[in-house]
């Protein structure tokens, strides 16, 4: 099998739908509450393991109720916990989430443990790191534990992908470690400065993130699907049109389904599609993890979309 690590957060989701998302100061009324299990990390890991991937998950939680939840959830799901750490000073992160009837979001999050992951837990993890072939990271972890797992990942011949969420400056030794970058556009107006609001910007952007060392930048814009740069290269690939409920955890779907196809050696335009189809199949449903795709179901959109 495939062999993916993803390095990242854990957290519990508290999510409340509503009719619109409130403006700077209102009260908006929701129609619905529930509690799943997220974070980019965990999220990533599950949608990489249920596209087909081996993954070992390097996190760590809280010794609280949330961690032994988040702990119990990954297991029922199939991953293994040998690489999720417990903190005995911090509480499991959690993350506040409102969801609007098109299924666009926004989130507030309390990182609690998955801030203490630390870059001595990572170069301890170095084994876990060499048995993979890709290495999935975000930065819901501190920037120094994100470049001791990428700077680990490169010395052992790991393929690296940093998703940069949530969006934040990234210095150029961060940068030039990594293989694949893949921010929205949000992402990377943050990153470079410039605003990204059509394809133009979002492949000056790319190629600005190019000059500070990435090896390749894929930009996903949503709706609008993703836009591959290189530095010879730019090639943009549509979305597939579903109904949309929920957008949470389609970025993460994206990457994790991406890992996968990028470990199965398939060539980045078909593991781009594959990881689009990933992310169109998970909005139309409600949750994070529960909304994450398995491989067959990836493999009908892409069926459909062929004719």
């Amino acid at each position: 099998m495939p062999k993916v690590v993803v390095i990242g957060s854990a957290n519990v989701d508290l999510t409340v739908r509503v009719e619109r998302l409130p403006q700077l100061g209102e009260t908006v009324s929701g129609d619905e509450f529930y509690t799943s299990f997220g974070g980019k990390g965990a999220n990533q890991a599950v949608a990489a393991y249920k596209a087909g991937a081996e993954v070992r998950f390097l996190a760590k939680v809280g010794r609280d109720k949330n961690g032994d939840a988040i702990i119990k959830n990954l297991e029922a799901l199939g991953l293994t916990s040998e690489g999720i750490l417990r903190d005995e000073s911090h509480n499991s992160g959690v993350a506040l989430i409102m969801v609007d009837r098109t299924g666009k979001n926004t989130i507030a999050v309390a990182p609690g443990s998955n801030r203490h992951l630390t870059k001595e837990d990572i170069h301890h993890a170095e084994a876990d790191i060499s048995w993979g072939e890709v290495l999935l990271i975000q930065l819901e972890v501190p920037p120094l534990t994100v470049r001791e797992a990428l700077r680990l990942a490169r010395a052992h011949g790991l393929v690296t992908i940093l998703n940069p969420a949530p969006a934040c400056p990234l210095p150029e030794e961060i940068l030039s470690l990594v293989d694949t970058l893949t921010p929205n556009e949000v992402e990377a107006g943050t990153l470079t400065g410039i605003g990204v609001e059509d394809l133009n910007e979002a492949t000056w952007a790319a190629n600005k993130l190019l000059e500070s060392g990435v090896g390749q930048v894929i930009v996903t814009l949503g709706e609008r699907g993703a836009c591959w740069v290189q530095r010879d290269h730019v090639q943009v690939f549509h979305s597939y049109p579903v109904e949309a409920v929920d957008s949470t955890a389609a970025g993460d779907a994206f990457n994790g389904a991406l890992a996968l196809a990028l470990a199965e050696r398939r060539p980045m335009h078909k593991a781009i599609c594959f990881a689009n189809a990933a992310g169109a199949k998970t909005v139309t449903r409600k949750g994070a993890q529960d909304s994450l795709p398995t491989r067959e179901e990836i493999t009908y959109i892409l069926m459909q979309s062929q004719g």
